[in-house]
């Protein structure tokens, strides 16, 4: 297997075009793991860790944008006041020393089911920044980057270089349900974020149908139902139905973590306190940024 170390993105590009079936690498959390249980063999590695410009982030006409190198722990430091659900999500992956080196462009790549970083990504409306030496730039919206279990819209060729998403702009909550509290996957998960200006509620689920998916009907619902200029008390039926709509956005299995039946019940109980709490906050006027840990 070869081993391919490039400076820049430049030479990262040209590297991918030169040898499509290089597998890209940063924190190695994932990829190192499927290479030492012999699951995928890849004909070389691209290490991308040298790549300063994949560790960066800023802020571009109003967005952030986020390199795909940035490690969870970065994330969750330095951007958990504009990204709440994110950062809340980064927190429940692995351990310390996992979140030092993994990193959500590699979440991306990975594209998992279970992966913890893509229901707020969804939530949230994000945009993924893929680009290759031939054909340049591109934005992939989130709700389109999944293809299949561990499949995602990229061509051979290209690269994820950053992911885009507003800074929140209204509470945003995560849970997770896994075997035990801490370094588990997902049984399944759940985001949701409000959305006032535009009086709309985005949501995420994973490890919940062969890709991470928004609840498209029961963002519609809500979002009609939330009494947006008056801020007035959340409805129990509305709450139930919004649970009820986001069970039927899934598609579990029954598997060794949890089966279907179970997976739907824990996601019609994550939906209806995550937005109760979300839309709480709202109410009280909180800061986006403010929100209590689900998991």
């Amino acid at each position: 297997m070869d081993f391919l170390r490039p400076l820049s993105w430049e030479d990262a590009l040209a590297a991918k075009a030169e040898l499509p079936g290089a597998l890209p690498v940063q924190g190695g959390t994932d990829v190192m793991v499927e290479i030492n249980f012999d699951v995928r063999r890849p004909e070389a590695l691209l290490d991308l860790t040298r790549v300063r410009d994949l560790a960066e982030w800023d802020i571009a006409d109003g967005r952030l944008r986020v390199g795909a190198g940035v490690t969870y722990t970065r994330l969750i430091d330095g951007l958990g006041d504009r990204l709440p659900g994110l950062a809340q999500a980064s927190r429940t992956v692995g351990s310390p020393q996992i979140r030092n080196r993994g990193t959500v462009g590699g979440n991306l790549g990975a594209a998992s089911p279970a992966g913890d970083a893509h229901p707020p990504l969804l939530a949230g409306g994000a945009e993924i920044e893929a680009e290759s030496a031939a054909r340049g730039v591109r934005m992939i919206p989130a709700a389109d980057f999944f293809t299949g279990v561990k499949r995602n819209a990229l061509e051979p060729d290209e690269l994820i270089r950053a992911f885009w998403t507003a800074p929140a702009s209204g509470p945003q909550y995560f849970s997770k349900i896994g075997t035990r509290n801490a370094m588990v996957i997902a049984v399944c998960s759940f985001a949701v974020a409000l959305h006032p200006g535009e009086r709309r509620v985005g949501t995420g689920l994973g490890s919940a149908a062969p890709t991470p998916r928004r609840a498209t009907a029961a963002e519609a619902f809500i979002s009609r139902e939330l009494d947006w200029d008056g801020r007035g008390p959340l409805a129990g039926s509305a709450a139930r139905r919004f649970g009820d709509l986001v069970t039927e956005a899934a598609a579990p299995i029954d598997d060794v973590r949890g089966t279907g039946g179970y997976r739907r019940h824990a996601l019609a109980v994550m939906a209806r306190r995550t937005l109760t709490w979300a839309w709480n906050d709202h109410r009280a006027g909180a800061p986006a940024g403010s929100g209590k840990e689900a998991s």
